[in-house]
């Protein structure tokens, strides 16, 4: 990850990290027990992504950690807030400032409320221009890491049962939309063996209207201003570029409205441990998934540093994280290059 094949100086770079679910017990599996997880290593893990973007000669101007940062178990052993203390005790030496997605094990072992008073609330002041939706407890925000390019996070499990109160209007929504789509006493076991409605468990989440008007805001101004955009999430919304049991609810609200700007070049997320790609030839923007921690191998990897032009962007990987070209043009000249 120290280098980069595109010899002409970036505008940028910032690193990149998925699904870590650090927990200090021994090895384990999936939930449905055909993948191995390695909860102890994901440290050393994170160690070799920290130092590798340490080493890197053009020094990233932040990282970008895509949620579920500490496994759920952690809660059953009570260890929360010792295990999420672990892991931020080695993001504290990154050499950029560290942007948080949250994502279904954030919920697991916290409250929303919890969340949002926490060292994983990176959001920027209420004053900085950044902030998100002024409906209070939504976890989004925007910045700029330079002119002309934006960085938008957005909150996947802001419809939801996790971290809600059981008593809340916001849970109880929640699980009515979750029941109408599946009738299994386990919420957590997809109502369909195969196909787009495997997305409608408990463990995934939607966007609000709310959430979904203020990003529409967003990009509107992002149009308006000719600037690049890229999203992150915890939770996918491209179907092919996921397996259909790791997308958001309401997943194809999110396409069309990204459908509907010019603005945005990249959606980026989480949650799928086997990572995916997409290029929608449709709007132009690559979707990509990025490999989770917890199920590579100690000996292995699973992390990368990306470098931003003014009309591509080039992922460095490591390990199980491929060398990606991601280019802005459209159409383009070609189709996107895995390297």
């Amino acid at each position: 990850m120290e280098s980069c094949p595109i010899e002409d100086a970036p505008l940028f770079t910032f690193g990149v990290i998925a699904d870590i679910q650090y927990a200090d017990i021994d090895d384990g599996f999936n939930y449905t027990r055909t993948k191995r997880r390695y909860y102890r290593s994901s440290l050393q893990l994170l160690m070799n992504a920290r130092e590798s973007w340490s080493r890197s000669a053009v020094k990233p101007s932040f990282i970008l950690q895509l949620g579920d940062i500490i496994d759920g178990f952690n809660k059953q052993h009570d260890s929360s807030d010792q295990a999420l203390d672990t892991v931020m005790r080695e993001l504290s030496t990154c050499p950029a400032q560290v942007h948080h997605v949250w994502g279904n094990h954030e919920f697991y072992n916290f409250s929303r409320d919890t969340l949002m008073k926490s060292k994983l609330n990176s959001s920027p002041p209420c004053d900085s221009g950044g902030g998100g939706p002024d409906t209070g407890d939504i976890y989004a925000y925007h910045f700029n890491p330079t002119p002309k390019f934006k960085i938008v996070v957005l909150d996947a499990y802001d419809v939801s049962v996790l971290g809600r109160t059981v008593s809340s209007v916001q849970y109880n929504n929640a699980l009515n939309i979750l029941k109408e789509h599946n009738s299994n006493e386990d919420l957590n076991h997809p109502p369909a063996e195969e196909g787009i409605k495997r997305k409608f468990v408990k463990f995934n989440g939607g966007f609000s209207r709310d959430q979904l008007n203020w990003l529409d805001g967003v990009l509107s101004l992002s149009d308006k201003n000719e600037e690049r955009v890229l999203i992150v999430s915890h939770l996918p919304v491209h179907p092919l570029s996921t397996e259909p049991i790791c997308l958001a609810w309401n997943s194809e609200d999110v396409l069309a409205l990204i459908g509907a700007h010019g603005c945005v070049v990249c959606f980026m997320a989480g949650h799928d441990h086997n990572g995916g790609y997409h290029h929608d030839r449709d709007s132009g923007v690559h979707h990509l998934t990025l490999e989770g921690v917890i199920e590579t191998p100690p000996d292995g990897d699973a992390s990368g540093t990306v470098w931003v032009y003014e009309d591509r962007m080039f992922l460095k990987g490591s390990g199980r994280t491929a060398d990606r070209l991601l280019l802005f043009t459209w159409p383009p000249p070609d189709e996107t290059q895995t390297m």
